[in-house]
């Protein structure tokens, strides 16, 4: 019997993919909403209501309200907003988090999904801090580059519209933003990494459409002793051994040493998470990368479904 799903706001970058991604699969059956009730209330209530889940693809104040509108205890609902992503009452939809965080997510009906740059930071830095190689009070500084379809439709088109014109101006460069130290993110950064201090957090929008990468420099000296670049990927390594979306690269990774400069394009098109460790004898540097629509967005949401309905944790995204 098919899954009965319905994507709340799939006009959205996110909503588009994650309805593309189904589309194609057989064990679900898509719901859809007439175009032009999408805002009617009691329409989507009844949309909500009949699916078995339900994708929430909207501003964070309508999935609220969309949430309040289900009013029955079977629907599980797939938040892709900030609204709840550290709410006690709903499980963080990355399955990596933890041993035991898919069990969670297969009991609950209510999975908030990760923001891309807090998934990127967050896979990196939680198992280095649960095994005590990152104090959890340390002040750690993070930056992150990322292509403009984060951005959401309006700045695709900016963007787009830029690119066709051929001229250079304040789009054809990285623009770091968020300068009011005050991201959406670092609430999430902080509670599912363990971390008791916000990372000075610094993204920065590129002139391409996807891709995003992290990276978290630490010298020896703010960690306990025996801590290097070694115990780091040791670290890495042993925590996410047979993951199956994530890979840690060898140490000092020799391909993009030689090459000379990372590749932040490298997981697009995947739902892949690449964890990377560079460094010396005082200083390292940490990297994370992944596709901001696949990893960062839609193919997140459509893993954590996976998982709740306990089918093949690749399904449609392999």
């Amino acid at each position: 019997m098919a899954v009965k799903v319905f994507v709340d706001g799939q006009e959205g970058t996110t909503g588009l993919r994650i309805h593309e991604v189904l589309a194609a699969r057989h064990d679900v059956e898509l719901l859809r909403i007439d175009p032009e009730r999408r805002k009617d209330v009691q329409e989507r209530a009844r949309w909500l209501n009949e699916a078995d889940v339900a994708f929430l693809c909207l501003p964070d104040a309508a999935a609220r309200e969309a949430a309040a509108l289900v009013t029955n205890d079977r629907t599980c609902l797939i938040d892709a907003s900030t609204a709840h992503r550290t709410s006690p009452d709903w499980v963080f939809g990355l399955p990596e988090l933890s041993s035991r965080h898919r069990e969670a997510l297969r009991q609950t009906r209510r999975i908030a999904n990760p923001g891309c740059h807090a998934s990127a930071f967050i896979v990196l830095m939680r198992p280095l801090v649960d095994a005590g190689c990152v104090p959890v009070d340390l002040a750690v500084s993070a930056q992150s580059i990322t292509g403009y379809s984060g951005g959401g439709k309006k700045m695709i088109e900016q963007y787009q519209a830029a690119a066709r014109s051929g001229v250079e101006g304040v789009l054809t460069s990285p623009r770091p933003y968020a300068l009011g130290l005050t991201h959406k993110h670092l609430p999430e950064m902080m509670k599912h990494t363990g971390l008791s201090v916000a990372p000075l957090f610094m993204p920065v929008v590129g002139p391409f459409y996807k891709g995003l990468a992290v990276s978290v420099p630490l010298h020896r000296s703010q960690l306990p002793g025996g801590v290097d670049a070694e115990r780091l990927h040791e670290v890495l390594s042993q925590r996410y051994a047979g993951e199956r979306f994530v890979r840690v690269m060898p140490l000092r990774d020799p391909a993009t040493l030689e090459e000379g400069f990372f590749d932040v394009q490298g997981c697009n098109d995947t739902n892949r998470v690449d964890l990377f460790v560079f460094g010396n004898d005082e200083q390292m540097l940490l990297m994370s990368r992944l596709d901001n629509l696949g990893k960062g967005a839609s193919g997140a949401a459509v893993q954590a479904m996976n998982v709740h309905l306990g089918v093949d944790e690749g399904l449609g995204l392999e």
